[in-house]
């Protein structure tokens, strides 16, 4: 199995902006110094995210970097202009020596239809349309397209060319089988979401997502899976770990309450039965992360990059735990494939 540390650059404090993107760089590098195989930045167009702008974060972090895998966590080209979203990301590709993922998705957050004028009923269009132009862009050195939501193109030469030829995309699904049926079109990997829900309707999802991958034509075999988590935490005990992070969680119920939102596991006992929260023992989270690929069959796996309210010692010291006993549990119970392109 594979480990990527992912964040939407969450801003809840009184930090500057400037401070908050910079821890983002450093934990990247820690990321990188503890083992970790990748790093993603999502991409969020509103309060209280600082993540409008990936592939500029991403460009930090390959300066400061030099083996772990970049990821998008997501790309949201339901709202991107597909030309312009191609050279960023082949710009990035070069800068990175060729170590760039991306995590397609149609994206979240009212701010979308007043930014980007994209609605909820032309989002998975957009989505698929953008995603269509950018595979050909990234695939082919000119292009010749017309489509719905965008000038049209004639023999269009787009640069720099991209380092990594083929790139590969993963696709973001959460709950809808729009993204799922265009990754197993295409061939590509599925990411999913796996933090708001209990494990079932992620899992109908992967299901989905693999008879669809056969439907197409595709091997079976080659079919990839990732999928989230809700939260992390590990120390010694569970005991230790439950009292340390019961505030944290509290606190992400009490803010729910103060939207107005119902949580779906409404303590953190209901969280670490029923959800994809890893809180718990080195041996307890192996055990469940174990049980959940059981149901998925998934090869890579995220965790929060962020502190989450964690001091920065005890964010530090659960992340090297997982690293020395959970991570090689992991990687010795569920074989996976290389990543692709110059740093496999």
């Amino acid at each position: 199995m594979k480990f990527l540390a992912i964040t939407l650059i969450a801003h809840h404090d009184d930090r500057s902006p400037t401070d908050r993107l910079r821890e983002v760089v450093e934990n990247a590098v820690l990321a990188e110094q503890l083992g970790f195989d990748g790093f993603g930045v999502g991409e969020r167009h509103e309060r209280p995210f600082l993540s409008s702008s990936p592939p500029v974060v991403l460009a930090n972090i390959a300066a400061r970097t030099a083996t772990i895998r970049l990821f998008t966590a997501v790309t949201t080209l339901s709202l991107l202009d597909p030309v312009r979203a191609y050279e960023d990301y082949a710009t990035l590709d070069h800068l990175s020596d060729g170590r760039l993922e991306l995590i397609i998705g149609k994206g979240n957050g009212t701010a979308q239809a007043q930014l980007f004028h994209v609605t909820p009923e032309d989002q998975w269009e957009r989505n698929r349309e953008g995603y269509e132009l950018f595979r050909r862009l990234w695939r082919e050195d000119k292009v010749t397209w017309e489509g719905r939501f965008r000038p049209p193109l004639t023999d269009a030469e787009v640069l720099p060319r991209p380092l990594q030829r083929p790139i590969r995309v993963w696709h973001g699904s959460a709950t809808s089988k729009e993204s799922v049926e265009l990754a197993a079109r295409y061939g590509d990997p599925l990411f999913s979401a796996n933090v708001t829900n209990p494990i079932e309707p992620y899992a109908e999802l992967i299901d989905h997502y693999r008879e669809r991958w056969a439907h197409h034509g595709h091997d079976p075999a080659d079919a990839l899976v990732g999928a989230g988590t809700a939260g992390f935490y590990t120390a010694r005990t569970s005991q230790e770990a439950i009292a340390t992070y019961r505030p944290i969680y509290d606190a992400r119920i009490a803010l729910l309450a103060e939207l107005g939102v119902r949580p779906v596991f409404p303590t953190l006992e209901d969280a670490i039965e029923r959800g994809s929260i890893l809180v718990g023992s080195p041996q307890q989270i192996v055990d469940k992360v174990l049980r959940y690929h059981k149901r998925f069959g998934h090869e890579v796996m995220h965790l929060h990059a962020d502190a989450d309210g964690l001091t920065p010692r005890r964010h530090r010291d659960a992340l090297e735990l997982f690293q020395a006993e959970i991570a090689p549990a992991l990687r010795e119970a569920v074989p996976s494939r290389p990543f692709p392109g110059r740093t496999s």
